[in-house]
């Protein structure tokens, strides 16, 4: 969910509580479309965290710093000159709109008390920063838009600061029953379309929890309302406004706990989510803290393994060719034994070919039948012959040879995808430094060139306790999985991983104790959920004693092999597990 106009008037509540009259002492910029604003209050020094990125963009207060590059950008420089040491002294939103207003008293190079207001767009593709002076001109943004970008607004130094109003929508704060009733609810669409496309700040969550709130169906139409359904709906609506107009919020986030997932946030409770749990907290920050931290650690995640996705893409795509070009050159070697063939016949029947003959039928003497066999009229039947049993120890060869190349080419490609599985579950930057590692180990990347001595920073397993409170052990790639196995793993414990698709090694700790049936379920279940089946309804899982589990000579890191084990189908899912460190 993206920041809605009442999670802005939630913030705001929030701002003017804890920033209100604040000092403003450091201004930095940690990323191109990133401040943050360390702000001197009566309780101690308060963090504003504020980001326009358009895929990401929210703003909050956070006990976090982060570092900022040695040379502040323009924008910043220009906002430490004129309101460094400012005072804020108003923050307002405007009506219910996705945007802040921040207006801050400061002196002026002369000494005299002058104001600014800074203005915060949480608008998707189109959020920005915007800083003005005190008659609303723009002196910079953190994103200039030209009119060749934007022919409603243009975002630049001198021109004056204004949000582009949004046609047909009005304040949901304001709005009359007899205009909810008589106006929004007789457009010829549905109840959840009409309600967010009438109303500033009203987002399709909102719209579809009043809906949900009046017991109606979000998706029915609006000319199939009756009276009472009007009633109940303008109920659910003027409810759910009177608790933002008085500030009255429960900030929450609704979890998907079978994967351990936020699903959705809001000021207020989401009741139309009864199948998910949803976890309290005490301010909108903290919610969006929470919510993003999350997020925005899968964001830099993918971003920052992107080189390696495209790399073992492309080593997948080129093994994948090879793989497919030797099975063909396999293919064309099954002739071999026709020539074998060929040539034992004409040892035998060669006598009765005259010269220049362009071929001989004989009697093929292991099944009794005739079989025309092909000459050159320029040797003889024994030189054909030869020439045959030339061309059949020639493909017999090449399919020898070939049978090795394929398996190489099979072990590649299936190592490949194995590390591309521990790609999609890592979570963290040590992660892919294990990934990077074992890609240079086999020689898919070139190794770092730097000093040897150099410690390097492994990860480590997942580790989570289930209900029953057994200890569970995830790997997160190949070496990981080789280490649980085969090193922290005893004879007695259990071991998990999907059939005949990539995962995880789980190890289940028994410490000598009988493991209950759930126990198996659940560590299935975490072996469903760390492997490339973590998408689909049901994964089918093998599991045994870790030490019937083998593993071959010259084999890589991660690979076993297993003989006699049990199998369950299990869906994908964190709900009985507690993740206890992944570090």
């Amino acid at each position: 969910m993206a920041l809605d106009g009442i999670s802005i008037h939630a913030l705001v509540h929030e701002f003017n509580k804890n920033l209100l009259n604040g000092k403003i002492n450091k201004i930095s910029q940690p990323e191109k479309e990133e401040l943050l604003i360390t702000i001197n209050t009566q309780n101690g020094n308060k963090r504003l965290l504020i980001s326009a990125n358009a895929s990401l963009p929210f703003m909050y207060i956070t006990a976090d710093n982060k570092p900022a590059p040695a040379t502040a950008p323009g924008f910043c420089m220009l906002l430490r000159k004129h309101i460094g040491a400012g005072r804020i002294i108003e923050i307002s939103q405007m009506e219910l709109e996705r945007a802040i207003r921040f207006k801050i008293q400061h002196l002026n190079e002369m000494g005299d008390i002058t104001f600014k207001y800074l203005y915060v767009e949480i608008m998707g593709k189109h959020s920005n920063i915007i800083f003005c002076n005190e008659d609303n001109m723009i002196l910079d943004a953190i994103k200039h838009v030209p009119s060749s970008v934007s022919s409603v607004r243009e975002v630049l130094p001198g021109r004056e600061y204004f949000i582009p109003a949004q046609e047909g929508k009005i304040n949901p704060l304001t709005v009359t029953e007899d205009y909810f009733k008589s106006t929004i609810l007789k457009r010829s669409e549905s109840i959840f379309r009409a309600i967010m496309s009438s109303f500033v700040g009203i987002s399709p969550t909102i719209a579809n929890e009043i809906c949900y709130r009046a017991g109606i169906d979000s998706d029915a139409s609006c000319a199939s309302l009756f009276d009472e359904h009007k009633d109940a709906l303008f109920k659910s609506f003027s409810d759910l406004m009177k608790d933002v107009s008085s500030d009255k919020y429960n900030y929450n986030i609704v979890i998907d706990e079978a994967k351990d997932e936020p699903v959705e946030y809001a000021p207020v409770i989401l009741t139309m989510y009864q199948d998910k749990s949803s976890k309290a907290y005490e301010s909108m920050s903290e919610v969006l803290v929470e919510f993003y931290a999350k997020r925005n650690q899968y964001t830099n995640i993918r971003q920052k393994s992107s080189d390696l996705r495209k790399i073992i893409s492309n080593h997948i795509e080129r093994a994948s060719k090879k793989l497919d070009l030797q099975l063909k050159q396999l293919k064309d070697t099954d002739k071999r034994d026709k020539y074998k063939l060929y040539g034992e016949l004409l040892h035998t029947y060669g006598y009765e070919a005259k010269p220049q003959d362009k071929s001989i039928t004989v009697i093929n003497y292991y099944n009794n039948e005739e079989l025309t066999i092909p000459l050159d009229p320029d040797f003889s039947a024994s030189e054909n012959a030869k020439r045959y049993f030339d061309k059949y120890a020639k493909l017999k060869r090449t399919a020898e040879a070939l049978d090795t190349y394929i398996e190489q080419s099979k072990q590649e490609l299936d190592l490949l995808k194995s590390i591309e599985t521990s790609l999609n579950i890592a979570e963290t930057e040590t992660d892919l430094s294990d990934i990077r590692r074992e890609l240079s180990d086999h020689g898919f990347i070139k190794k770092h060139s730097g000093n040897k001595k150099e410690k390097v920073k492994k990860s480590k397993p997942l580790h989570f306790v289930d209900d029953n409170g057994f200890d569970i052990y995830v790997g997160k790639n190949n070496y990981q999985n080789d280490e649980l196995t085969f090193k922290f793993a005893t004879g007695n414990d259990w071991w998990f991983h999907t059939k005949k698709i990539h995962g995880s090694h789980v190890i289940v700790k028994t410490n000598g104790k009988e493991l209950p049936d759930s126990s198996y379920e659940y560590a299935a279940e975490l072996a469903a959920y760390y492997s490339s089946g973590r998408d689909t309804d049901k994964v089918e899982i093998d599991y045994l004693q870790k030490k019937n589990v083998k593993k071959p000579a010259s084999a890589v890191a991660g690979f076993v092999v297993y003989y006699t084990n049990y199998s369950m189908v299990v869906s994908p899912t964190l709900e009985h597990v507690k993740l206890v460190s992944q570090e």
